[in-house]
């Protein structure tokens, strides 16, 4: 009986040990699947957003002129598009995604400003964190030149009144386990510019009147 019981004791101790891996085991593929399908929704959000971006200055300068669509900066993208019906009341907002530092690293903010005749109006609800625990992470934009041949990415975008064809979003995760496809996304109406000679901002600008 002694025997009995301790060979049944071990058994089923190796059964629960088992089970434990098992549900262990469950739960840190289910937290991966969790991530790679967060890290879609937010590539998907982002494909969308830029590639939909539009012609429609955000600033201009009141003496030359000059006219914001998009500004770029390795720390900061800036844009006017449309957001999503359930997100929005309509029209062209004015969108941010900005890198800044968060408790675990960088995180990846989303802010969006409906765009009025006066500007942009005061945003309705906090910036959105799209992705948090970031090491290194960069804007980065492209043009194409005459012969419609790609041009080298470039840190900044300050051309007036023209969209980038290209750009791309470099991001490397503190945790080397979690990986970032490298984003680059197309905008649909900046090939109109890609022949066209860029014509840089005049420094400083103003908020459109």
């Amino acid at each position: 009986v002694v025997i009995a019981t301790s060979l049944l004791a071990l058994g089923l101790a190796i059964a629960f040990g088992t089970m434990r891996s098992a549900s262990r085991a469950t739960a840190r593929a289910e937290i991966s699947a969790q991530r790679e399908e967060h890290l879609r929704a937010v590539q998907g959000f982002l494909r969308t957003q830029l590639s939909a971006a539009l012609p429609i200055p955000f600033e201009f300068d009141g003496d030359s002129g000059a006219a914001t669509f998009l500004r770029a900066s390795p720390g900061k993208l800036e844009f006017v598009g449309t957001m999503p019906g359930y997100l929005a009341r309509g029209g062209p907002y004015l969108q941010t995604l900005e890198l800044q530092s968060g408790p675990d690293g960088k995180r990846l903010l989303f802010q969006h400003q409906l765009l009025s005749a006066d500007g942009p109006a005061e945003a309705e609800r906090e910036p959105v964190v799209l992705l948090d625990g970031i090491a290194n992470a960069a804007f980065e934009v492209r043009t194409v030149d005459e012969k419609l041949q790609p041009g080298r990415w470039q840190e900044k975008w300050q051309v007036s009144a023209q969209l980038p064809p290209q750009v791309r979003l470099r991001l490397q995760f503190r945790d080397t386990r979690r990986s970032w496809p490298e984003l680059v996304v197309a905008t649909r109406l900046g090939a109109a510019f890609a022949a066209s000679p860029p014509v840089p901002l005049a420094d400083g600008g103003a908020v459109i009147h």
